[in-house]
């Protein structure tokens, strides 16, 4: 996966970054909501050039609380590029971030309470929990991930599974 972070706590920058490339992902990392904005932009305008339609990164891991640029209006001009793009917001302010993430963004983005230990943070971009669900469902998962869905394509894969499962008589 490649992922765009912004991050103004150095520590935690370079944490977030560590451990997502051990784990094999690109990270591309920016220390502000401006900076983030910026790289995001050119990544899209270079998408755009070759007619991909898909999002730059697979996800986009915003601090809420940052110098320049806030998460939010981070967010905002990132999904006015995108509108598709997986954003996650990484903030101590999880119900005032919920709240204001529905009323200016319009649309509900993954939160994740800091501090969180760096495996949930994998866990999260990687999907392991709806991975975990679609396997109870009796799901091939091997099929499933030599396809490399995006976040929203199994998400929305998980849904509709669910949604037939409750219309199950037995």
């Amino acid at each position: 996966m490649h992922i765009l972070i912004a991050e103004d706590e150095k520590d935690l920058l370079d944490q977030y970054k560590d451990m997502l490339e051990d784990k094999g992902h690109k990270v591309t990392i920016s220390k502000n909501g401006d900076e983030c904005v910026k790289i995001y932009r050119v990544e899209y305008e270079n998408n755009k050039k070759s007619n991909d339609l898909l999002p730059p990164f697979d996800a986009v891991i915003l601090d809420y609380q940052m110098p320049l640029k806030n998460g939010l209006d981070t967010a905002k001009e990132i999904l006015e590029m995108n509108s598709h793009q997986r954003i996650i917001f990484a903030s101590g302010f999880v119900q005032e971030t919920f709240f204001e993430s529905i009323k200016n963004l319009k649309q509900i983005t993954e939160i994740m309470k800091k501090p969180f230990h760096l495996q949930a943070l994998v866990d999260t971009l990687e999907d392991k929990e709806i991975y975990q669900k679609l396997e109870k469902l009796n799901v091939d998962i091997a099929a499933i991930k030599e396809l490399n869905p995006s976040h929203a394509q199994i998400k929305a894969y998980f849904d509709v599974l669910c949604q037939l499962q409750k219309g199950r008589t037995f």
